[in-house]
């Protein structure tokens, strides 16, 4: 059975502003999301499922399934507030989705294969998805996952800070622990520095850090609803909180579920996390054109 390859593309897109998700970038009216399903295409992955709002659908579906039919299959899983929560009165004042590990779980029924997941706005290079499809097709158990693991250093933007789930790995490659540092910047010293409650810290450039590129058994979709129940019990009256996949993850280490491995690409990760790292991610893209990586037409 070959892989699915689960891509969330349900944020607000709050920082940036519009919905980057569907913005050309590429020479041929190409979105990030294009490059990365080609990559996953002539990896051997066997399905792509788009997680989106429902309200986005049609305008989505219009732009990707003319290219896509006939290439791979594709099916669609809507992140509602209120899917999963267990029949609970949503706030009021909650309008963002529950977070990357609730779009997993709304998978629930629709994957039931080892799969990767990725975000929509996120170039990841077709390294990481070599790496990927070979881990999902000879390694992975319920016993066994996997993150592609990225150097800080490859991550970063020119425009502000970004968010990164830093790892923790010992000497077989496992990932020990897993932190959401929601603001990591390069500082005017030009060392990389992150920003919490407690101030600013250093952290090593040849750090590994989840891009949100994971590799999965159909088991952790089930761990998922387990781990939001807890979650809402605790965050269902913060208007921000979100579950996500690393905290998830880090339960199943942590109960001794099972391993997850690190697996690290060389690939130089870019994306849009500001509208003004737009032209950046443009001439990334003309630059892999130019030296071959990518026709000029993906879907000629």
């Amino acid at each position: 059975m070959k892989p699915t390859l689960v891509i969330l593309a349900a944020g607000m897109a709050s920082r940036y502003g519009s919905m980057k998700q569907i913005q050309s970038f590429g020479p041929s009216g190409e979105t990030i999301m294009d490059y990365s399903i080609y990559d996953a295409i002539r990896a051997g992955f066997g399905k792509i499922v788009f997680i989106i709002r429902e309200e986005f659908a049609e305008n989505f579906k219009a732009i990707f399934e003319p290219k896509l039919n006939g290439r791979i299959a594709t099916d669609y899983v809507y992140q509602h507030l209120n899917a999963f929560t267990g029949g609970r009165t949503i706030p009021a004042e909650r309008s963002k989705p529950w977070g990357t590990a609730h779009a997993v779980l709304c998978c629930k029924g629709k994957v039931n294969e080892p799969f990767a997941v990725i975000n929509a706005d996120d170039y990841y290079g077709r390294d990481a998805f070599v790496k990927a499809h070979q881990f999902l097709t000879t390694q992975c158990n319920e016993q066994t996952y996997c993150i592609v693991g990225y150097e800080l250093k490859n991550t970063l933007s020119d425009n502000g800070s970004v968010s990164r789930g830093v790892c923790d790995i010992d000497a077989d490659h496992n990932l020990t622990d897993i932190n959401e540092r929601t603001s990591i910047f390069r500082g005017e010293n030009g060392k990389i520095t992150y920003q919490d409650d407690t101030g600013l810290h250093e952290v090593s450039e040849d750090s590994l850090v989840s891009m949100n590129y994971l590799c999965f058994a159909p088991g952790f979709i089930d761990l998922c609803e387990a781990q939001f129940h807890e979650f809402l019990d605790k965050h269902m009256n913060e208007p921000k909180a979100e579950f996500f996949i690393p905290t998830a993850t880090k339960h199943y280490i942590q109960s001794g579920k099972g391993v997850v491995k690190v697996i690290p690409t060389s690939a130089k990760w870019f994306g849009v996390t500001y509208k003004e790292d737009a032209p950046g991610v443009q001439a990334s893209i003309n630059a892999l054109v130019a030296s071959g990586e990518y026709p000029t037409s993906l879907w000629a």
